[in-house]
Formats: structure tokens, sequence, C-alpha cells
């Protein structure tokens, strides 16, 4: 009994070092990238027989693969290379193994020489209930993904390592179309070559030979072992926009050089960010300090040294005051006029921009200042000049309006226009005449006579006034449609004095 308990030991013993010894001979005798070979025996589903680069004999799986119209290895590894990458594009002449690039995927495909030809063989574990349920998953998800990607309004498209296109959604292909590249798989977009970044974004400009309108993309591309895929998005509008702003500043920055009004624009942390030429010769202030982008009180600060702004009482008060003027800036209130030492007049302005910025706009108004002052000085000579005359003056607008008295008037009619805030008319003026004279169909007549707009000439007539004293009223039409009334007072004539004679 115990012998033969010692022999089943020894028999089970040698046949567990024969097992071991079988599966290594059998992993060292084949070159796997994986786990070895399958289990099963059975000829490969997909197996190739090539002669140089073309297919001499095939399974009718591997001839189901081959989409185009010849069966060639260029062919038959285009199917394949989505799965094993490093598929080269010409049939290798040696026995080599090309390893699946995913992970957790153990097929491999082995090329081996048969006598004058290579042969091409997948070699994958045979498939159970739970692999059959992963494919048929994977090829729902793989129809989504590719119903997304095929209809997606931006065109993408994928590129093997020597930049030919390989695959392509329908966006891509209506651009390829309207592009007519005249080679199939030519790239119809300037790419540079890989580099070492994994991703990178650049804009380019995709020409159509009809002479069509330039389109500009931002190109996006993503490195997936040797190929590449790209997204393209169409900023056609944007270039545009681009190209329209950069055009419109450029006006803008001409037109402010030729601006005689001074410029100067703060950013939203109050630096300067714009001036024009006028900006310097208007403030004596350098250009290399204007370029330097000074903040407000800066710019202000050198102002006041150059003696370019009114010189303030203190100069605390005066910072409190530019905080002041910022905030009015800000809310478009600041107006100021400054009179500087040099006898000059500046009309300073603040506008509030968009983004927080503020704009100051330097006029130099001291020639209208000077003509407003002797246009006054002129208008206060004329009234003096016109206040000695003894005849009551009246001048109305071609509206009726009186624009224009002297002093005999205002003795004369107990009126002065001057201070009253509402406009006296030729009806208003002429009911006073009316009161304190009497009655007399002249003033019907001066109403519409200032009012009339052509056929005009002067005439005069004579009015009583209530103390008896004659008025000659003189109605002469002057320039622009305006009517001078005058009225004279006619006094008795003395007696003429007799020279006693006798005593001669």
């Amino acid at each position: 009994m115990i012998d033969i308990y010692n022999i089943l030991i020894v028999c089970a013993a040698a046949l567990v070092t024969a097992l071991v010894i079988l599966a290594l001979l059998g992993k060292a005798g084949g070159e796997t990238p994986h786990a070895g070979r399958p289990a099963s025996d059975a000829e490969p589903a997909i197996s190739a027989l090539f002669r140089g680069q073309d297919i001499v004999d095939a399974t009718d799986e591997a001839r189901a693969l081959i989409t185009g119209s010849e069966e060639s290895w260029a062919e038959l590894s285009a199917a394949l290379r989505p799965r094993f990458p490093s598929l080269p594009g010409k049939a290798p002449t040696e026995r080599r193994l090309f390893a699946s690039g995913s992970p957790g995927d153990d097929g491999y495909l082995e090329l081996e020489q048969v006598g004058s030809r290579m042969r091409l063989s997948l070699c994958d574990r045979p498939a159970n209930s739970a692999d059959l349920h992963q494919l048929r998953a994977a090829q729902t998800e793989l129809e989504v993904l590719r119903t997304a990607l095929g209809t997606a309004p931006n065109p993408i498209w994928k590129s093997d390592e020597t930049g030919r296109t390989d695959w392509s959604n329908k966006a891509y292909e209506s651009l390829a179309a309207d592009v007519a590249s005249p080679e199939p798989g030519a790239p119809i977009f300037d790419m540079p070559p890989g580099g070492p970044e994994h991703m990178r974004t650049r804009r380019t400009c995709l020409a159509s030979p009809k002479g069509d309108a330039q389109r500009w993309f931002d190109i996006t591309s993503a490195q997936q072992g040797n190929a590449w895929l790209h997204y393209g998005i169409d900023v056609t509008a944007v270039v545009r926009a681009e190209i329209a702003q950069r055009n419109f500043v450029q006006t803008l920055t001409k037109t402010f050089a030729h601006l005689p009004i001074g410029l100067a624009i703060f950013d939203r942390n109050r630096q300067l960010a714009l001036f024009n030429p006028a900006m310097i010769d208007l403030t004596q202030l350098s250009a290399e300090f204007l370029s330097g982008r000074p903040n407000l009180l800066s710019f202000f600060d050198r102002l006041r040294e150059g003696r370019m702004m009114p010189e303030p009482k203190n100069y605390n008060d005066w910072r409190e005051q530019m905080a002041d003027l910022v905030a009015a800036a800000s809310d478009d209130r600041y107006s100021e006029t400054w009179s500087l030492p040099s006898g000059l007049t500046y009309k300073v302005t603040g506008r509030p921009h968009p983004d927080g910025a503020i704009a100051f706009l330097i006029e130099d108004i001291s020639a209208e200042i000077s003509l407003t002052r002797r246009f006054r000085s002129e208008l206060e000579l004329s009234q003096c000049v016109i206040d000695t005359l003894d005849d009551a003056i009246a001048i109305f607008s071609q509206n009726g309006v009186l624009t224009f008295s002297n002093a005999a008037y205002r003795t004369l009619w107990k009126s002065d226009p001057d201070s009253s805030f509402a406009e006296l008319t030729v009806v208003d003026a002429t009911r006073q005449w009316q009161e304190m004279c009497k009655p007399s169909p002249i003033w019907g007549e001066l109403r519409d006579f200032v009012v009339q707009g052509h056929d005009r000439a002067a005439w005069e007539m004579h009015v009583e006034h209530k103390n008896n004293m004659r008025i000659l009223c003189r109605v002469t039409p002057v320039a622009g449609g305006s009517t001078l009334v005058s009225f004279n007072c006619e006094t008795p004539a003395l007696p003429q004095r007799q020279l006693n004679t006798e005593g001669v």
C-alpha cells in the first residue's frame, strides 16, 4: 500500500515537472509582446499572404477590412493601423511583431516569412460572452461618436506623422472641396511640423482659389501617438472685427494727430493711455514724459510746475481739488476755464469713458475770449454813444422782439426792458405807447410793419402824448430784417430875442 502511494507521488511530481518544462519551452520559443500566442492552434481569422507589397492570398475576414480597390499592404495596414499604430507604410521583409496601442489589449500582429513570401496574422485570444458584450457596447458608443464628430459644424481631422490627412469629418471635407486640393490626403491648412508640445493652437488663413474672401481658423492640435488630431474653429468674423477695430483706431489716431484740441485719456488705473501732439503743444510737456504713462496726479503736478494751470493758493487743498476733479470728470461734470499767467486762456473739460477711463480735453480759447471781450467793449461803447442821443430809440428783430433801446427811450416811456427776464415784443411795446398817447392809427400799422418780411420802406408820423407833447415817430428798416423806431419830442419854438437898438 505504501509502495503504491509513493509511486503516485513520484508520478505526480514528474507530471508537474514536465508541464513546467513545456511551459518554459513554449515561452522561450515564441516572441510575443503580451502573454504569448492564443491557446487555440486554429488558423487566425485575419491573415494575409504578401509577395512584396501585394496580397496574393487572404482570409475573407482580412479582405473585408480592405475598403480600397487594390489588395495591398497599404490598404490592409491602413485598416489595421488604428489598433496597431506602429505598422509601417511599406511591408517589412523580415519577421516582426506589432503590439496594440491600447492599454489592456493583448492582441498583436505577427509578420513571419513563409518561403519567399511574408504572412501577416492577427493573434488574439478567443472571445467570450463578456468580450462580445463589451464589443457591442463599444460599437454603439462608436456610432454615437462617429455621428457627433462627422456632423460637427467645425472641421475635425486626423493626420499621420508625415502630415497627410487620413481621417476627416464632413465640415473638413466641405472645406477641402472648396479649396480643390489636387492630391487626396494633402493638408489644406498650412500646419507647422510637430514640436515637443503635446497640444498647440495657432491661427491660419484658408484662401479659396475661386477668389472668395479669406477665411480664418483657430486650429488646436493634440498629439495622439505618432498622429495628430486637429480641431478648427471659424474665426473669420472675429478677425474681420479685429481688422475693423484696428483700422478704426488708426483713423482715430490720425484724426487726433490733426486735432487742434489737446486730448489725454487715462485708463481705469489713472495712467495716461493715449495723447495727441496738440497736448504737447498746449501744455509744453515733453513727449518723453507723456510716453512714460504718468498717472493723473503726476500729469497735473507737472502742469502746475510749468505754470500751465492756475496756481493753487494751498498745495494741500489742491490735492483735494484734484480728487474732486477726477470725481467730477467721472460723472461728466467737469468743465473749467483756466486763465494762465502768460495771458492764455484754456478751456478744460473732463469726460468719462468706458471701463472706468477718463478723457481730458484742453482747448485754447484765448482768441475767442479776446474777440468776446472786444465785442463786448464795442457793444458798451455803442450803447454809451446811443444813450447820448436825444431821440428815443428802439430796435425790434424780425420776429418782433425788442433787442435794443437807449436811455432816452427808458425816460420817455417809463420802461426798462433790460430789467425784465421776459422778452418784450412789439405788441407789448406798442400797448405801452398807446396807453401813454392819445388815440392814433399808427400803432397797428407799426406792428404790421415790424413783422412784415418784404416791401418795406421808411416812413414817419406824428403822435401826441397825453401831456400835449408832439412826438415825431420814424420807422426805418435796417439790416437782417430788423426795424428801428425812433421818437423825437418836438418842443414849441422859443420867441426870438429882440435887439434893443434905440440907444445906438
